[in-house]
């Protein structure tokens, strides 16, 4: 099996991105918005890399608060379908989660579709069994 790397992007590595497997990331991806999103602090995206190749992706921010301490939020994960259940999505994860406690943060959240198992099952195995809500969406 090829060796995987896990590594956190920063502003000068778009072009890791110039080659990368289909699934990984929802839509296309816009040159000026990763630029944008790779120059932010506190924004983390970290990807897995096989052979040269983006093969999963994991990003999430920091969220600042005024009365409460700094929180993770995880954003979205990706992981190419040839390399899923190899613990690629679980390894990305524990990036995300040991960069945001190195950045301050005591607290990571994290939320998915009641009927997306897959995640689910990766997110209980990382140690909790997740709690209801009601999310709203206002288009802008």
């Amino acid at each position: 099996m090829a060796k995987i790397e896990i590594r956190r992007l920063g502003p000068g590595d778009a072009s890791v991105l110039d080659r990368v497997a289909a699934d990984v990331f929802d839509q296309a991806i816009n040159k000026k918005r990763l630029a944008v999103y790779l120059r932010e602090p506190g924004h983390l995206l970290f990807v897995a890399i096989c052979d040269g190749e983006v093969i999963g992706q994991a990003r999430g921010m920091i969220h600042h608060h005024p009365d409460m301490e700094d929180e993770l939020y995880i954003d979205n994960l990706g992981v190419a379908p040839s390399f899923q259940r190899q613990q690629i999505g679980t390894r990305l994860i524990k990036a995300l989660l040991k960069s945001g406690k190195e950045q301050g943060c005591r607290e990571a959240w994290v939320g998915t579709e009641q009927d997306n198992e897959a995640a689910r099952k990766l997110y209980e195995s990382l140690g909790d069994s997740g709690e209801l809500v009601v999310f709203f969406t206002y288009k802008l």
